[in-house]
């Protein structure tokens, strides 16, 4: 399986390769049909549905009863801990950590993920679709990655049968909150299609 984030790394990536399971995020849609897609963000749910996106939307549950005439439209994953801070509330959640949540609960092998690059290596936001409708400006400031490395960690902790591989740039860094025995890193370049 493959759980595909929207971070430019992405690029180096075929995706019409691909040729297992695949979750993606957002506007991924404009360029490639996934399996499943996370649109936490009410803009992007119509925009999917708007192009005729036929396959599971799963959005947030407050956003879901607006959508109820699409049958397609699903709610995403409980979390699965509790915590106590804000970063722990599912309305805090983005669709990159549902994304991988969603991988973490269906994935029968390893959840490869691709394009979670979390930092930017320019002073601008790291986003494929930066600068167009839905998302912020080209010019925009990065988003800090806190809250995604918190959350996709706890995804990471709380799946520990599931082999999580992270398809990266040879100098991106693993977050000290993703060490986990069932988590690696491997170069971009080794990324096998055929999985």
């Amino acid at each position: 399986m493959f759980v595909i984030g929207n971070g430019e790394s992405r690029l180096r990536i075929d995706l019409h390769k691909l040729k297992s399971e695949t979750i993606g995020c957002n506007a991924i849609i404009r360029d490639f049909i996934v399996g499943r897609l996370v649109c936490v963000d009410r803009r992007m749910v119509q925009e999917a549905i708007s192009r005729e996106y036929r396959n599971a939307i799963y959005t947030r549950a407050d956003w879901a009863p607006q959508f109820v005439c699409h049958d397609n439209v699903l709610k995403v994953p409980s979390l699965p801990y509790e915590g106590t801070e804000r970063w722990d509330e599912p309305f805090q959640w983005g669709s990159g950590p549902y994304a991988v949540l969603l991988g973490a609960k269906y994935c029968k092998g390893t959840c490869n993920l691709i394009g979670f690059d979390l930092h930017s290596q320019t002073k601008t936001v790291n986003n494929v679709y930066k600068g167009t409708k839905n998302y912020d400006p080209a010019d925009k400031r990065p988003v800090d990655p806190r809250y995604w490395v918190h959350q996709i960690g706890k995804v990471f902790e709380h799946f520990p049968k599931i082999q999580f591989t992270i398809y990266q740039e040879p100098h991106w860094e693993l977050p000290q909150a993703w060490k986990y025995p069932n988590v690696m890193v491997d170069n971009i370049s080794n990324i096998n299609y055929n999985i």
